[in-house]
């Protein structure tokens, strides 16, 4: 509660200390870094790489978890957004920002995940334009687990 308190009053000293251009860009790497207890530097696309070592990695959605997307054609930053909730193996419902409009924030949006092995490496994402489901899915790393929450603590289904 207290960190969420915190993110908040500096998100909004925020758009007092940034010109305005910057407050209508909220990135997703900004956003992941103020909502979660992951904190990583650098693009979307190498939070994967850059967790090695640092935080657990894998493949199970955990509340609290930052899911990695990959750098694509059309995403070339890649994406992160922060699970909220673990509806069951196959849909989560994460916050993140700078996915359905420049610097929008959205939070608890369904993200799916689509892969044939069910192991969240192709992920489709609700997309507020559309209102549904993204029409392609997005490859995806896997989960960064924060130090307070660990790969193999309990089955997805369990978390949240």
């Amino acid at each position: 509660m207290h960190k969420n308190m915190v993110a908040a009053l500096l998100a909004l000293l925020s758009m007092f200390a940034l010109p305005s251009a910057a407050n209508a860009r909220l990135q997703c790497v900004a956003y992941a870094r103020q909502v979660s207890d992951v904190q990583i530097s650098g693009n979307a696309r190498d939070w994967w790489g850059n967790a090695e070592g640092r935080y657990d990695r894998g493949r199970a959605p955990k509340v609290g978890a930052v899911l990695a997307f990959a750098g694509t054609r059309a995403m070339p930053y890649g994406h992160v957004a922060v699970v909220n909730k673990v509806v069951d193996d196959r849909h989560i419902l994460i916050n993140h920002a700078n996915w359905s409009g420049p610097g929008m924030v959205e939070r608890g949006v369904m993200a799916v995940d689509v892969s044939t092995a069910g192991d969240w490496s192709e992920v489709r994402v609700w997309y507020a334009p559309t209102r549904s489901l993204g029409l392609r899915p997005s490859p995806a790393k896997g989960f960064i687990y924060p130090r307070t929450v660990t790969a193999s603590a309990g089955s997805a289904a369990n978390a949240g």
